[in-house]
């Protein structure tokens, strides 16, 4: 990360919508998932078609990324079936 964050800030886009640049804003080591909630629902499912079923998601400011989240991206999810709220329908 380190190596990342030294000089040019052009190759911080490490894959596609994923940004190593967060420890720029914050301390530690870290990446995000950036784009419009089509493109963060297609990479996360990405993701899980390589096997990665469990994710840890958070935000800046947390609670208005956290809405942002919900209201987005887990409906996108919901229609291709591969999230359903807990609570059931």
């Amino acid at each position: 990360m380190r190596e990342l964050h030294e000089g040019s800030t052009a190759r911080l886009e490490v894959a596609p919508n994923l940004w190593a640049g967060i420890g720029l804003v914050r301390g530690g080591a870290g990446t995000a998932l950036v784009g419009s909630h089509e493109e963060v629902a297609e990479r996360i499912l990405d993701y899980h078609h390589l096997g990665i079923d469990e994710f840890v998601l958070s935000g800046y400011p947390n609670l208005e990324e956290a809405y942002w989240f919900g209201e987005g991206d887990l409906p996108l999810l919901a229609r291709r079936a591969y999230w359903r709220h807990p609570a059931g329908a």
